[in-house]
Protein backbone atom coordinates (compact mmCIF):
# COMPACT_ATOMS: atom_id res chain seq x y z
CA UNK A 1 0.00 0.00 0.00
CA UNK A 2 3.05 2.44 1.26
CA UNK A 3 4.92 1.68 -2.79
CA UNK A 4 3.88 4.85 -5.37
CA UNK A 5 0.84 3.12 -7.42
CA UNK A 6 -0.06 4.73 -11.13
CA UNK A 7 -3.40 6.89 -11.30
CA UNK A 8 -5.34 3.84 -12.78
CA UNK A 9 -4.56 1.93 -9.82
CA UNK A 10 -5.18 4.44 -7.69
CA UNK A 11 -8.52 4.54 -8.97
CA UNK A 12 -9.44 0.98 -8.66
CA UNK A 13 -9.14 1.51 -4.60
CA UNK A 14 -11.73 1.54 -2.70
CA UNK A 15 -12.85 4.53 -0.22
CA UNK A 16 -10.96 2.89 2.92
CA UNK A 17 -7.98 2.03 0.67
CA UNK A 18 -7.76 5.11 -0.65
CA UNK A 19 -7.53 6.63 2.82
CA UNK A 20 -4.75 4.14 4.38
CA UNK A 21 -2.74 4.91 1.35
CA UNK A 22 -2.69 8.71 1.44
CA UNK A 23 -2.19 8.38 5.27
CA UNK A 24 0.57 5.91 5.19
CA UNK A 25 1.88 8.02 2.17
CA UNK A 26 2.22 11.05 4.23
CA UNK A 27 4.07 9.90 7.09
CA UNK A 28 5.97 8.00 5.42
CA UNK A 29 7.57 11.39 3.69
CA UNK A 30 8.53 12.83 6.95
CA UNK A 31 11.71 11.13 7.38
CA UNK A 32 12.55 12.22 3.85
CA UNK A 33 11.42 15.68 5.04
CA UNK A 34 13.82 15.46 7.74
CA UNK A 35 16.71 14.43 5.74
CA UNK A 36 15.72 17.21 2.86
CA UNK A 37 15.93 20.12 5.68
CA UNK A 38 19.37 18.98 6.30
CA UNK A 39 20.44 18.66 3.29
CA UNK A 40 18.84 21.48 1.34
CA UNK A 41 16.90 23.86 3.56
CA UNK A 42 20.21 24.60 6.36
CA UNK A 43 22.67 24.48 3.38
CA UNK A 44 20.56 27.11 1.52
CA UNK A 45 20.13 29.43 4.51
CA UNK A 46 24.02 29.21 5.10
CA UNK A 47 24.49 30.11 1.95
CA UNK A 48 21.93 33.09 2.11
CA UNK A 49 23.77 34.36 5.78
CA UNK A 50 27.00 33.77 3.94
CA UNK A 51 25.79 36.14 1.10
CA UNK A 52 24.37 38.76 2.87
CA UNK A 53 27.34 39.08 5.15
CA UNK A 54 29.55 39.21 2.19
CA UNK A 55 26.77 41.92 1.05
CA UNK A 56 27.32 44.00 4.51
CA UNK A 57 31.25 43.78 4.09
CA UNK A 58 30.90 45.37 0.49
CA UNK A 59 29.17 48.13 1.04
CA UNK A 60 31.73 48.94 3.89
CA UNK A 61 34.53 48.63 1.53
CA UNK A 62 32.76 51.18 -0.45
CA UNK A 63 31.76 53.82 1.71
CA UNK A 64 35.66 53.46 3.02
CA UNK A 65 37.08 53.89 -0.57
CA UNK A 66 34.67 56.31 -1.82
CA UNK A 67 33.26 57.88 1.04
CA UNK A 68 34.17 61.68 1.73
CA UNK A 69 35.59 62.83 5.00
CA UNK A 70 32.37 63.04 6.75
CA UNK A 71 31.21 59.32 5.85
CA UNK A 72 34.84 58.42 7.35
CA UNK A 73 34.39 60.10 10.42
CA UNK A 74 30.98 57.92 10.67
CA UNK A 75 33.39 55.13 10.94
CA UNK A 76 34.31 56.24 14.25
CA UNK A 77 32.21 58.59 15.79
CA UNK A 78 28.95 57.27 15.10
CA UNK A 79 26.36 59.74 13.68
CA UNK A 80 28.63 62.09 12.67
CA UNK A 81 27.67 62.33 8.98
CA UNK A 82 23.79 62.53 9.64
CA UNK A 83 24.99 65.55 12.24
CA UNK A 84 27.39 67.56 9.49
CA UNK A 85 24.50 67.46 7.35
CA UNK A 86 21.86 68.31 10.14
CA UNK A 87 19.83 64.91 10.36
CA UNK A 88 19.80 65.56 13.59
CA UNK A 89 17.68 63.26 14.43
CA UNK A 90 19.07 60.23 13.06
CA UNK A 91 22.55 61.63 14.03
CA UNK A 92 22.07 61.62 17.60
CA UNK A 93 20.22 58.66 18.21
CA UNK A 94 23.13 56.45 16.63
CA UNK A 95 25.58 58.86 18.20
CA UNK A 96 23.97 58.52 22.15
CA UNK A 97 24.39 54.41 21.14
CA UNK A 98 27.67 54.71 20.74
CA UNK A 99 27.88 55.99 24.06
CA UNK A 100 25.82 54.04 25.91
CA UNK A 101 27.96 51.12 24.64
CA UNK A 102 31.24 52.50 25.81
CA UNK A 103 29.99 53.49 28.95
CA UNK A 104 28.47 49.86 29.30
CA UNK A 105 31.33 47.91 28.27
CA UNK A 106 33.73 50.22 30.13
CA UNK A 107 32.49 50.28 33.46
CA UNK A 108 30.45 47.09 33.70
CA UNK A 109 30.52 44.48 31.21
CA UNK A 110 34.48 43.94 30.23
CA UNK A 111 34.68 42.03 33.84
CA UNK A 112 32.13 39.45 33.28
CA UNK A 113 33.14 39.17 29.46
CA UNK A 114 37.05 38.60 30.98
CA UNK A 115 35.78 35.82 33.04
CA UNK A 116 33.69 34.00 30.52
CA UNK A 117 35.52 31.96 29.37
CA UNK A 118 36.11 30.21 33.19
CA UNK A 119 33.25 30.86 34.47
CA UNK A 120 34.89 32.56 37.52
CA UNK A 121 37.78 31.50 39.24
CA UNK A 122 37.10 32.26 43.21
CA UNK A 123 34.44 30.30 45.21
CA UNK A 124 33.28 32.01 48.45
CA UNK A 125 34.94 31.86 51.44
CA UNK A 126 37.16 33.05 54.55
CA UNK A 127 40.98 33.81 53.88
CA UNK A 128 43.33 35.14 56.14
CA UNK A 129 44.78 39.04 55.85
CA UNK A 130 48.68 38.61 56.41
CA UNK A 131 48.77 42.24 57.22
CA UNK A 132 45.69 42.47 60.20
CA UNK A 133 45.83 38.85 61.04
CA UNK A 134 42.26 38.49 61.05
CA UNK A 135 40.48 36.32 58.81
CA UNK A 136 38.00 37.75 56.36
CA UNK A 137 35.26 37.12 54.56
CA UNK A 138 35.38 37.11 50.37
CA UNK A 139 31.78 36.91 48.20
CA UNK A 140 34.16 35.36 45.20
CA UNK A 141 32.90 34.49 41.60
CA UNK A 142 29.18 33.71 40.88
CA UNK A 143 28.96 31.45 37.46
CA UNK A 144 25.44 32.50 37.38
CA UNK A 145 25.74 36.53 37.36
CA UNK A 146 28.84 36.02 34.76
CA UNK A 147 27.48 33.70 32.44
CA UNK A 148 24.16 36.08 32.36
CA UNK A 149 26.19 39.44 31.83
CA UNK A 150 28.80 37.62 29.67
CA UNK A 151 26.37 36.49 27.50
CA UNK A 152 24.37 40.13 27.38
CA UNK A 153 27.33 41.57 26.91
CA UNK A 154 28.10 39.54 23.96
CA UNK A 155 24.14 40.16 22.46
CA UNK A 156 25.32 44.11 23.20
CA UNK A 157 28.69 44.02 21.21
CA UNK A 158 26.36 41.66 18.45
CA UNK A 159 23.66 45.02 18.31
CA UNK A 160 26.91 47.49 18.37
CA UNK A 161 28.23 45.94 15.51
CA UNK A 162 24.86 45.90 13.53
CA UNK A 163 24.01 49.52 14.13
CA UNK A 164 27.72 50.77 13.93
CA UNK A 165 27.19 48.90 9.93
CA UNK A 166 23.82 50.99 9.56
CA UNK A 167 25.39 53.97 10.75
CA UNK A 168 27.77 53.60 7.76
CA UNK A 169 25.66 52.65 5.04
CA UNK A 170 23.41 55.49 6.06
CA UNK A 171 26.46 57.98 5.89
CA UNK A 172 27.27 56.98 2.97
CA UNK A 173 23.35 56.85 1.11
CA UNK A 174 23.20 60.55 2.80
CA UNK A 175 26.72 61.58 0.99
CA UNK A 176 25.29 60.33 -2.34
CA UNK A 177 21.95 62.00 -2.14
CA UNK A 178 23.57 65.34 -1.28
CA UNK A 179 26.17 64.50 -4.38
CA UNK A 180 22.74 64.28 -6.89
CA UNK A 181 21.65 68.06 -5.57
CA UNK A 182 18.97 65.96 -3.52
CA UNK A 183 17.36 67.34 -1.11
CA UNK A 184 17.62 65.36 2.51
CA UNK A 185 15.49 63.79 4.49
CA UNK A 186 14.90 66.03 7.55
CA UNK A 187 13.91 65.29 10.99
CA UNK A 188 10.53 66.32 10.82
CA UNK A 189 10.45 63.85 7.19
CA UNK A 190 11.76 60.70 9.59
CA UNK A 191 9.67 61.18 12.58
CA UNK A 192 6.88 61.38 9.47
CA UNK A 193 7.83 58.37 8.04
CA UNK A 194 7.70 56.17 11.22
CA UNK A 195 3.40 56.80 11.18
CA UNK A 196 3.22 56.79 7.30
CA UNK A 197 5.24 53.90 5.32
CA UNK A 198 7.24 52.40 8.30
CA UNK A 199 4.84 52.26 10.37
CA UNK A 200 4.87 48.73 11.31
CA UNK A 201 8.35 49.68 12.38
CA UNK A 202 6.38 51.93 15.13
CA UNK A 203 4.15 49.06 15.89
CA UNK A 204 6.74 46.43 15.84
CA UNK A 205 9.01 48.06 18.43
CA UNK A 206 7.87 47.05 21.77
CA UNK A 207 6.64 44.09 21.05
CA UNK A 208 10.19 42.65 19.30
CA UNK A 209 12.18 44.27 22.60
CA UNK A 210 9.42 41.92 24.53
CA UNK A 211 10.21 39.10 22.45
CA UNK A 212 13.81 39.76 22.86
CA UNK A 213 13.76 40.31 26.73
CA UNK A 214 11.74 37.63 27.50
CA UNK A 215 11.55 34.59 24.84
CA UNK A 216 14.83 35.39 22.55
CA UNK A 217 17.04 36.18 25.40
CA UNK A 218 16.26 32.96 27.87
CA UNK A 219 16.25 30.79 25.02
CA UNK A 220 19.85 31.30 24.15
CA UNK A 221 20.50 31.78 28.11
CA UNK A 222 19.55 27.87 28.25
CA UNK A 223 21.37 26.96 25.06
CA UNK A 224 24.62 28.24 26.47
CA UNK A 225 23.34 26.35 30.07
CA UNK A 226 23.62 22.92 27.91
CA UNK A 227 27.38 23.47 27.58
CA UNK A 228 28.13 23.51 31.55
CA UNK A 229 27.96 21.30 34.12
CA UNK A 230 25.15 23.78 36.28
CA UNK A 231 23.97 21.29 38.89
CA UNK A 232 22.60 20.71 42.30
CA UNK A 233 26.79 20.00 43.34
CA UNK A 234 27.91 23.48 41.36
CA UNK A 235 25.52 25.58 42.66
CA UNK A 236 26.69 29.88 43.07
CA UNK A 237 27.42 31.24 44.63
CA UNK A 238 28.67 28.67 47.17
CA UNK A 239 30.48 26.77 44.50
CA UNK A 240 31.13 27.72 40.71
CA UNK A 241 30.41 25.85 37.37
CA UNK A 242 31.95 25.41 34.59
CA UNK A 243 31.95 25.00 30.75
CA UNK A 244 32.34 21.20 29.87
CA UNK A 245 31.42 20.84 26.02
CA UNK A 246 28.73 18.08 24.54
CA UNK A 247 29.27 16.17 27.77
CA UNK A 248 25.27 16.58 28.58
CA UNK A 249 24.31 16.15 24.63
CA UNK A 250 26.28 12.74 25.25
CA UNK A 251 25.13 11.98 28.29
CA UNK A 252 21.45 12.30 27.25
CA UNK A 253 22.00 10.92 24.04
CA UNK A 254 23.97 8.39 24.85
CA UNK A 255 27.07 8.63 22.99
CA UNK A 256 26.07 4.72 21.38
CA UNK A 257 25.42 3.43 24.55
CA UNK A 258 22.42 3.34 26.47
CA UNK A 259 22.09 1.01 28.76
CA UNK A 260 19.45 0.80 31.60
CA UNK A 261 18.89 3.54 33.93
CA UNK A 262 21.36 5.39 32.16
CA UNK A 263 19.69 8.91 30.89
CA UNK A 264 20.17 8.07 27.05
CA UNK A 265 17.79 4.94 28.21
CA UNK A 266 15.23 7.19 29.76
CA UNK A 267 15.33 10.07 27.21
CA UNK A 268 14.42 6.89 24.58
CA UNK A 269 11.18 5.33 26.81
CA UNK A 270 9.90 8.96 27.74
CA UNK A 271 10.45 10.07 24.27
CA UNK A 272 8.60 6.71 22.60
CA UNK A 273 5.39 7.82 25.44
CA UNK A 274 5.64 11.36 24.77
CA UNK A 275 5.31 10.53 20.92
CA UNK A 276 2.39 8.03 21.45
CA UNK A 277 1.06 9.85 23.89
CA UNK A 278 0.95 13.32 21.67
CA UNK A 279 -0.69 11.00 18.89
CA UNK A 280 -3.72 9.55 20.77
CA UNK A 281 -3.89 12.90 22.73
CA UNK A 282 -4.58 14.53 19.19
CA UNK A 283 -6.52 12.22 16.87
CA UNK A 284 -8.89 10.47 19.50
CA UNK A 285 -9.92 14.31 20.45
CA UNK A 286 -9.72 15.06 17.22
CA UNK A 287 -11.84 12.02 15.65
CA UNK A 288 -14.16 11.75 18.24
CA UNK A 289 -14.40 15.49 18.90
CA UNK A 290 -15.89 15.74 14.89
CA UNK A 291 -18.01 12.88 15.03
CA UNK A 292 -19.83 14.84 18.32
CA UNK A 293 -20.44 17.75 16.17
CA UNK A 294 -22.01 15.96 12.92
CA UNK A 295 -24.38 14.45 15.29
CA UNK A 296 -25.10 17.25 17.34
CA UNK A 297 -25.69 19.14 13.94
CA UNK A 298 -27.59 16.23 11.74
CA UNK A 299 -31.46 17.12 11.09
CA UNK A 300 -33.19 15.69 13.61
CA UNK A 301 -31.76 16.14 16.52
CA UNK A 302 -33.27 18.10 18.98
CA UNK A 303 -32.01 19.81 21.85
CA UNK A 304 -28.86 20.55 20.15
CA UNK A 305 -27.95 23.93 21.98
CA UNK A 306 -28.48 21.63 25.07
CA UNK A 307 -25.98 19.13 24.44
CA UNK A 308 -23.59 21.84 23.31
CA UNK A 309 -24.14 23.48 26.67
CA UNK A 310 -23.59 20.03 28.36
CA UNK A 311 -19.93 19.56 26.63
CA UNK A 312 -19.29 23.71 27.07
CA UNK A 313 -19.71 22.85 30.50
CA UNK A 314 -16.50 20.85 31.17
CA UNK A 315 -14.54 23.69 29.29
CA UNK A 316 -16.12 26.47 32.44
CA UNK A 317 -14.48 24.42 34.81
CA UNK A 318 -11.18 25.14 35.19
CA UNK A 319 -9.06 21.96 33.95
CA UNK A 320 -6.84 21.51 37.44
CA UNK A 321 -10.05 20.81 39.41
CA UNK A 322 -11.03 18.62 36.43
CA UNK A 323 -7.95 16.34 36.73
CA UNK A 324 -7.09 16.47 40.69
CA UNK A 325 -11.09 15.29 40.55
CA UNK A 326 -10.32 12.45 38.52
CA UNK A 327 -7.12 11.58 39.74
CA UNK A 328 -8.99 10.98 43.27
CA UNK A 329 -11.79 9.22 41.57
CA UNK A 330 -9.24 6.88 39.87
CA UNK A 331 -6.92 6.15 42.73
CA UNK A 332 -6.63 2.81 44.54
CA UNK A 333 -9.21 3.28 46.74
CA UNK A 334 -11.14 6.02 44.96
CA UNK A 335 -15.04 5.84 44.42
CA UNK A 336 -14.99 4.15 40.40
CA UNK A 337 -12.54 1.30 42.19
CA UNK A 338 -15.14 1.63 45.37
CA UNK A 339 -18.22 1.21 43.00
CA UNK A 340 -16.75 -1.78 40.85
CA UNK A 341 -16.05 -3.75 43.97
CA UNK A 342 -19.49 -2.85 45.34
CA UNK A 343 -21.14 -4.28 41.83
CA UNK A 344 -19.30 -6.94 41.99
CA UNK A 345 -17.50 -6.75 38.71
CA UNK A 346 -14.08 -6.38 40.78
CA UNK A 347 -12.57 -8.43 43.84
CA UNK A 348 -9.39 -6.32 44.06
CA UNK A 349 -8.78 -2.60 42.83
CA UNK A 350 -7.79 -2.05 39.13
CA UNK A 351 -4.54 0.11 39.40
CA UNK A 352 -5.72 3.05 36.74
CA UNK A 353 -3.08 5.17 38.28
CA UNK A 354 -0.12 3.13 39.92
CA UNK A 355 0.48 0.67 37.13
CA UNK A 356 2.10 1.92 33.79
CA UNK A 357 0.24 0.44 31.01
CA UNK A 358 -3.21 1.22 33.17
CA UNK A 359 -1.91 4.85 33.67
CA UNK A 360 -1.17 5.57 30.02
CA UNK A 361 -4.44 4.26 29.34
CA UNK A 362 -6.06 6.27 31.69
CA UNK A 363 -4.39 9.12 31.16
CA UNK A 364 -5.66 8.80 27.25
CA UNK A 365 -9.27 7.97 28.43
CA UNK A 366 -9.64 11.05 30.73
CA UNK A 367 -7.88 13.53 28.17
CA UNK A 368 -10.53 12.40 25.83
CA UNK A 369 -13.48 13.57 28.25
CA UNK A 370 -11.37 16.89 28.70
CA UNK A 371 -10.39 17.52 25.00
CA UNK A 372 -13.51 16.32 23.10
CA UNK A 373 -15.48 20.00 23.38
CA UNK A 374 -12.56 22.15 22.18
CA UNK A 375 -13.04 20.21 19.02
CA UNK A 376 -16.92 20.13 18.62
CA UNK A 377 -17.02 23.80 19.04
CA UNK A 378 -13.92 24.17 16.22
CA UNK A 379 -15.73 21.54 14.13
CA UNK A 380 -19.36 22.74 14.17
CA UNK A 381 -18.45 26.30 12.86
CA UNK A 382 -16.58 24.60 9.89
CA UNK A 383 -19.41 21.82 8.93
CA UNK A 384 -21.73 24.93 8.86
CA UNK A 385 -19.47 25.86 6.24
CA UNK A 386 -19.85 22.91 4.15
CA UNK A 387 -21.75 23.43 1.09
CA UNK A 388 -25.13 21.31 1.58
CA UNK A 389 -25.63 20.92 -2.37
CA UNK A 390 -21.79 18.46 -2.34
CA UNK A 391 -24.06 16.32 0.09
CA UNK A 392 -27.34 16.57 -2.13
CA UNK A 393 -25.03 15.51 -5.09
CA UNK A 394 -23.56 13.01 -2.85
CA UNK A 395 -27.24 11.52 -2.06
CA UNK A 396 -28.51 11.47 -5.79
CA UNK A 397 -25.16 9.67 -6.97
CA UNK A 398 -25.97 7.24 -4.30
CA UNK A 399 -23.39 7.48 -1.80
CA UNK A 400 -24.45 6.98 1.73
CA UNK A 401 -23.58 8.83 5.39
CA UNK A 402 -20.14 7.12 5.99
CA UNK A 403 -18.91 7.71 2.12
CA UNK A 404 -20.21 11.32 2.09
CA UNK A 405 -18.06 11.49 5.22
CA UNK A 406 -15.03 10.11 3.64
CA UNK A 407 -15.23 11.94 0.60
CA UNK A 408 -16.80 15.58 1.46
CA UNK A 409 -16.57 16.17 5.20
CA UNK A 410 -13.21 14.41 6.30
CA UNK A 411 -11.23 15.61 3.83
CA UNK A 412 -12.35 19.29 4.23
CA UNK A 413 -12.05 19.49 7.78
CA UNK A 414 -8.53 18.15 7.24
CA UNK A 415 -7.98 21.09 4.65
CA UNK A 416 -9.22 23.63 6.92
CA UNK A 417 -7.79 22.28 10.45
CA UNK A 418 -4.25 20.95 9.55
CA UNK A 419 -2.72 23.92 11.08
CA UNK A 420 -4.76 23.49 14.46
CA UNK A 421 -4.02 19.40 13.97
CA UNK A 422 -0.50 20.76 14.41
CA UNK A 423 -0.82 22.83 16.94
CA UNK A 424 -2.16 20.21 19.03
CA UNK A 425 0.12 18.21 18.27
CA UNK A 426 3.11 20.19 19.35
CA UNK A 427 1.04 21.11 22.51
CA UNK A 428 0.13 18.15 23.69
CA UNK A 429 3.75 17.13 23.25
CA UNK A 430 4.37 19.48 25.84
CA UNK A 431 0.97 18.64 27.80
CA UNK A 432 2.01 19.54 31.29
CA UNK A 433 -1.57 19.54 33.31
CA UNK A 434 -2.90 16.58 32.48
CA UNK A 435 0.75 14.10 32.99
CA UNK A 436 1.40 16.11 36.15
CA UNK A 437 -2.39 16.60 37.93
CA UNK A 438 -3.40 12.98 37.19
CA UNK A 439 -0.16 10.60 37.84
CA UNK A 440 2.37 13.83 38.80
CA UNK A 441 4.74 10.85 36.14
CA UNK A 442 4.07 7.89 38.16
CA UNK A 443 4.51 4.98 38.48
CA UNK A 444 8.25 5.04 39.41
CA UNK A 445 10.60 2.52 37.88
CA UNK A 446 13.53 1.66 38.62
CA UNK A 447 14.93 1.01 35.03
CA UNK A 448 14.49 5.28 34.42
CA UNK A 449 17.05 7.93 35.82
CA UNK A 450 16.70 10.53 38.04
CA UNK A 451 13.04 10.13 39.16
CA UNK A 452 11.66 9.53 36.21
CA UNK A 453 8.21 7.72 36.03
CA UNK A 454 6.41 5.80 33.15
CA UNK A 455 4.09 7.79 32.07
CA UNK A 456 6.35 11.24 32.67
CA UNK A 457 6.49 12.96 29.54
CA UNK A 458 9.68 15.26 28.36
CA UNK A 459 7.91 18.63 29.63
CA UNK A 460 7.51 16.97 33.28
CA UNK A 461 10.31 14.64 33.47
CA UNK A 462 12.41 18.50 32.73
CA UNK A 463 10.60 19.76 35.55
CA UNK A 464 11.50 17.23 37.78
CA UNK A 465 15.26 17.70 36.37
CA UNK A 466 14.85 21.27 37.30
CA UNK A 467 12.83 21.64 40.62
CA UNK A 468 13.83 18.37 42.14
CA UNK A 469 17.37 17.13 40.99
CA UNK A 470 18.55 20.84 40.02
CA UNK A 471 20.22 19.25 37.43
CA UNK A 472 20.46 22.38 34.74
CA UNK A 473 22.65 21.63 32.41
CA UNK A 474 20.86 18.33 31.25
CA UNK A 475 17.48 19.63 31.37
CA UNK A 476 18.82 22.57 28.67
CA UNK A 477 19.73 19.64 26.54
CA UNK A 478 16.55 18.15 26.86
CA UNK A 479 15.06 21.39 25.91
CA UNK A 480 17.25 22.08 23.23
CA UNK A 481 16.03 18.62 21.68
CA UNK A 482 12.22 19.05 21.92
CA UNK A 483 12.49 22.33 20.75
CA UNK A 484 14.68 20.74 17.71
CA UNK A 485 11.89 17.85 17.25
CA UNK A 486 9.04 20.13 17.72
CA UNK A 487 9.99 22.85 15.40
CA UNK A 488 11.08 20.12 12.35
CA UNK A 489 8.26 17.98 13.03
CA UNK A 490 5.64 21.18 13.12
CA UNK A 491 7.42 22.71 9.60
CA UNK A 492 7.57 19.58 7.83
CA UNK A 493 4.20 18.22 8.32
CA UNK A 494 2.30 21.72 7.37
CA UNK A 495 4.61 22.00 4.26
CA UNK A 496 3.41 19.10 3.02
CA UNK A 497 -0.25 19.72 4.38
CA UNK A 498 -2.89 20.20 1.60
CA UNK A 499 -3.62 23.19 3.46
CA UNK A 500 -0.14 25.11 1.75
CA UNK A 501 0.15 22.97 -1.30
CA UNK A 502 -3.75 23.45 -2.22
CA UNK A 503 -4.51 26.36 -0.11
CA UNK A 504 -7.68 27.15 -2.90
CA UNK A 505 -8.86 24.00 -3.36
CA UNK A 506 -12.04 24.94 -0.69
CA UNK A 507 -11.96 28.56 -1.28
Amino acid sequence: MTQPVSELDYLKMSAWQKFCYKFVSFFKKIPMGFLNFFKVTIPALAIKFWLDVKQCFVNVGKAAKYGDWKTRTSFVLMGFSQLARKQFLRGFTYLIFELLFVLYLGLFGWKYLAMFGTLGEHTRGEFLNPVTGIYEYTEGDNSLLILLYGLLTILFIFAFAYAWYQNIKSAYSTQLVEEAKQPLATAKEDMRSFVNEQYHKTLLTVPLVGLSIFTIFPIIFMIFVAFTNYDMAHMPPASLFTWVGFENFIAVLGGGIATSSSFAYTFGRILLWTVVWAFFATFTNYILGMIVAILINKKGIRFKKLWRTILIMTIAVPQFVSLLLMSQMFADEGIINILLKQWGIIDSHIPFLTDGNWAKATIIIVNIWIGIPYTMLICTGILMNIPEDLYESARMDGAGPVKAYMKITLPYMLHVTTPYLISQFIGNLNNFNVIYLLTAGAPLSLNLANGAGETDLLITWLYKLTMDKQSYGIASVISILMFIITAIVSLIVYNRSGSVKNEEDFM
